[in-house]
């Protein structure tokens, strides 16, 4: 059966015009990618959701980077995603440029031997993403301190996804007939994490991959319950989905990270929706290193990368969106990131 029978029978599922939202942020790239948005008629409406680290980053914390950065005797390691993210005056590319000493890395463990390497300068690691990444960066955490690193820091924005999602769909500003769960976070939290959405919210929500295939099987599966008026977890990802997870990335990120309130671009501040160090570990906090007084931060006039993570927008919505914001002049996160749905629509959308 192609993609196109799959779509149809997928619609023939619907007793009526349903909206589902894929959470992460390479379902809704691939989503394009694949073109699997041009199958569907007006029947079945797909919605990002706020499932793209860089973009749900508060414009706070990327100013503390962008300061940071700044400090003498400071190099700050980072994932390429978040060098052009538009903080309340510059990015990190612009503070490059005037000087500022910003290494790309690509694995936490790059920071420890950048820390090795410059005895006589501080490393920071911008530490972004969710579950699927704060595994490693306990990790890196952990060898730090096994090695009694004095010169590496870690500005740590973790961010955990129940919290999210529980204020999405508790907010009453966006109906919702299903959710895409997303792989890679559940493939260390396990497809138990979610469980919380269809028993408390009532709403169908499948786990599944980010091939064309799965992604179709995912969206099959919620159609299905959507027709036959149920709403449970189902796993559509079982190559690395399991409904315990991976046990010992869940205790690596226990023993080095405690919850604490974080705010979300969008959803504002939810609490215990973040990650920070433990005690333990405290010494490696680069926001108590480095206490940074900031002016109030503000976000790009016009943008409306809140909305779209919330899937209250979508980027046409936005008036920046192609006029003004693009690829090489984002405004917006959501325009920068390679998860970022503002990116995917200007990619793949536009045509």
């Amino acid at each position: 059966m192609n993609l196109k029978e799959v779509a149809r029978l997928i619609e023939n599922f619907l007793p009526e015009p349903a909206v589902f939202m894929e959470v992460c942020g390479t379902h809704t790239v691939n989503i394009f990618r694949f073109g699997l948005r041009s199958l569907f008629s007006e029947k079945l409406t797909l919605i990002s959701g706020p499932g793209c680290p860089v973009c749900v980053t508060p414009v706070e914390e990327i100013d503390f980077l962008i300061a940071l950065s700044r400090e003498p005797g400071v190099v700050l390691a980072t994932f390429g995603d978040m060098l052009r993210v538009p903080g309340t005056s510059g990015s990190l590319k612009e503070a490059r440029a005037e000087g500022a000493e910003i290494r790309i890395i690509y694995s936490p463990l790059d920071a420890i031997e950048l820390a090795q390497k410059n005895p006589d300068k501080k490393i920071v690691f911008a530490a972004v993403g969710f579950e699927t990444t704060a595994p490693a960066t306990a990790v890196a955490v952990l060898e730090a301190y096994k090695r009694g690193l004095e010169n590496l820091f870690f500005a740590v924005s973790h961010r955990t996804m129940p919290a999210a999602l529980e204020a999405l769909l508790s907010s009453g500003k966006v109906q919702l007939d299903g959710l895409l769960l997303p792989g890679h976070v559940a493939t260390i939290t396990g497809a138990n994490y979610f469980r919380f959405v269809a028993e408390k919210h009532g709403l169908p929500a499948v786990v599944t991959g980010f091939e064309a295939h799965q992604i179709m099987k995912g969206l099959y599966l919620l159609a299905r319950q959507v027709a036959e008026k149920r709403a449970q977890v189902e796993i559509a990802y079982r190559e690395v989905v399991t409904w315990e997870g991976n046990v010992m990335g869940q205790q690596l990120m226990r023993k080095v990270f405690s919850p604490c309130d974080a705010r979300w671009r969008g959803l504002g501040l939810l609490p215990g929706s973040g990650l920070k160090l433990g005690e333990k570990y405290a010494s490696f906090d680069a926001r108590k290193a480095f206490p940074l007084e900031l002016p109030p931060p503000e976000e790009p006039f016009g943008c409306r990368c809140g909305d779209i993570l919330c899937g209250r927008a979508s980027p046409p919505d936005c008036p920046l969106f192609v006029k003004v914001c693009s690829p090489e002049n984002p405004k917006g996160p959501c325009m920068v990131s390679s998860e970022g749905t503002c990116a995917a629509w200007f990619a793949y959308g536009m045509g």
